[in-house]
């Protein structure tokens, strides 16, 4: 075996060539996240879904962290299965529009152009990721370019109130 035949190597050789690239560190990363996720506990739409499932938020953002440097970087140090964590949120393509809208503009003011550019593709590939797989665990198959919205249930009248 040669050395540019081990994995970590060849995986090491990525990260440097990302790195170099956009720009792209761990200290950057973390800066995104933190800001990020500010941005996300103060938002109206999206804030209540994470704010009811997540108490401690320190370990989230460690996990995040990794998340987005095996993303952003292929680093390969996040381990964990998103899909399965996500299906049971009450969440449809206006959430997902949303996280992007403050990803997006988080991004573009914690990293240069390059590097935001970067994130951004990538978070784009994993809302659209997580909303077909929400779609699916619902039972809507969506075609190409279609969004999933839940179904809202039809407001009615209380009973012996008049219309």
């Amino acid at each position: 075996m040669t050395l540019s035949d081990d994995p970590e190597t060849r995986r090491q050789a990525i990260v440097r060539r990302i790195e170099a690239e956009t720009g792209i560190d761990e200290p950057m990363i973390s800066r995104l996240v933190d800001a990020f996720y500010d941005r996300v506990r103060r938002d109206p739409l999206i804030g209540p879904v994470f704010d009811a499932r997540i108490s401690d938020w320190g370990p989230h953002l460690e996990q995040m962290k990794l998340f987005w440097s095996s993303v952003a970087l292929m680093s390969g140090v996040y381990h964990g299965r998103p899909m399965p964590k996500h299906l049971p949120l009450p969440v449809d393509a206006r959430h997902f529009d949303r996280w992007l809208e403050l990803f997006e503009a988080t991004a573009a003011e914690i990293c240069p152009p390059a590097a935001a550019a970067h994130f951004t593709e990538r978070a784009r590939r994993i809302a659209e990721s997580l909303e077909l797989g929400i779609a699916g665990a619902q039972g809507v198959l969506l075609g190409k370019g279609q969004r999933y919205l839940r179904p809202t249930e039809a407001w009615t009248p209380p009973a012996g109130e008049p219309c």
